[in-house]
């Protein structure tokens, strides 16, 4: 089930807002997530929201890549690290990750990261 959803993408701004006032953070370079427990009734485990800062990729080329090679490397991992946990453990989470590094990566590089960051997550989520 390699599949990334509109439904598991993060929109609703009461969310957001109460994610970045009221959520938990860590960072794992190149990348920084902010997350909340959820008690609002979700189809998945996870809603996840991915931000690239425009004041550090001022080319919209460049921040669209970025994003794209972080969905595909959370599309590719999220099942076995992120939502095996989560369901055993009957938790909904909301989740930002942003993009801090200062140069753009290739996909392995992108991938080893965000699985380092999938496993960190579970495990601060399982605290």
């Amino acid at each position: 089930m390699h599949t990334f959803k509109k439904e598991e993408r993060l929109c609703n701004k009461k969310l957001i807002d109460g994610l970045f006032h009221n959520g938990s953070s860590f960072l794992c370079y190149p990348f920084r997530a902010s997350w909340m427990l959820s008690d609002a009734e979700q189809q998945f485990p996870v809603q996840v929201l991915f931000a690239v800062a425009k004041k550090r990729y001022k080319r919209a080329v460049d921040r669209n890549l970025i994003k794209r090679l972080m969905r595909e490397a959370y599309r590719l991992n999220k099942q076995s690290l992120l939502y095996s946990p989560l369901t055993d453990a009957d938790k909904r989470i909301v989740l930002s990750i942003g993009y801090i590094g200062k140069e753009i990566g290739d996909f392995a590089f992108v991938e080893k990261k965000m699985l380092k960051l999938l496993g960190q997550m579970a495990a601060e989520v399982s605290k």
